[in-house]
């Protein structure tokens, strides 16, 4: 059998290292598991890269899929390091990253009518592994909003719209992804749900109108609450409002690293 060449690991005459190379966007089954003790069975979207010294041509992009394809029964949050750990042995690398976002599902009860249903989110997990493993949980989380300043100059009710908070945090102890989705969705003028009757409509309505958020008034709020929590060392929050009665929408942003301040 004739030897075929390997030609990643030719060298490169340039002297240049690369920071990141892999493999995006591939739709895997993952597992989450839930506060309610019981497991999602998902897809998410994944990116798996690794660095490359400047002296190799390229990384081997095949083995990226055979190491998904390892772990394919056990690929959840207590696994990412083992699997990070084994991209940097199988391609050689000195850092290792893993990007996933995933559709996540909560039961969700309406206000007044308590008629249940199922309230999608997308979540993220970020992980990398060099010397050390880091792990960031994100959310992008809807929510209401109604304009303060509408509601200040108009005489008959005030515009609001659908807004999205997408929070991030890095923490000491496990943290339930319900429990950041509470925290940061009280930060809106009213939440959103997937099913609402009409006395639930007229309550979230009214919610809306007795409680106007400016876009920098839910980055500010979801501030004070994450930095009210001891295990959240570092966040990154930002909220865009899509907005009804401009062509643009709005947007504002906050990062605080709480361990070095």
């Amino acid at each position: 059998m004739t030897l075929m060449p390997d030609m990643q690991k030719t060298r490169d005459p340039r002297n240049i290292p690369i920071n990141k190379v892999g493999v995006k966007d591939i739709s895997y089954p993952i597992i989450v598991m839930d506060k309610n003790k019981t497991l999602q069975h998902t897809v998410a979207r994944v990116n798996m890269y690794v660095d490359l010294p400047h002296h190799f041509k390229g990384t081997h992009m095949s083995r990226f899929i055979e190491i998904l394809n390892h772990y394919r029964e056990n690929i959840a949050l207590d696994k990412l390091e083992v699997i990070l750990q084994r991209m940097k042995e199988k391609l050689g690398a000195s850092r290792a990253h893993l990007e996933m976002e995933f559709p996540y599902f909560v039961e969700k009860q309406a206000p007044v009518s308590k008629a249940k249903s199922l309230m999608e989110y997308t979540c993220e997990f970020i992980a990398s592994l060099a010397d050390t493993f880091d792990f960031i949980l994100g959310i992008r989380i809807p929510v209401t909003s109604l304009c303060p300043c509408s509601k200040e100059l108009s005489r008959y009710g005030a515009h609001n719209q659908r807004s999205t908070i997408t929070v991030r945090v890095r923490y000491r102890e496990f943290i339930w992804i319900e429990d950041i989705i509470e925290l940061i969705e009280s930060c809106g003028s009213s939440p959103v749900y997937s099913l609402l009757k009409r006395e639930d409509e007229k309550f979230v309505t009214e919610q809306a109108f007795e409680n106007p958020k400016f876009v920098e008034d839910i980055v500010r709020e979801a501030t004070q609450k994450l930095m009210g929590s001891d295990n959240i060392t570092w966040f990154a929050v930002e909220a865009e409002n899509y907005e009804s009665i401009h062509k643009h929408s709005a947007y504002a942003s906050i990062e605080r690293d709480k361990a070095s301040s």
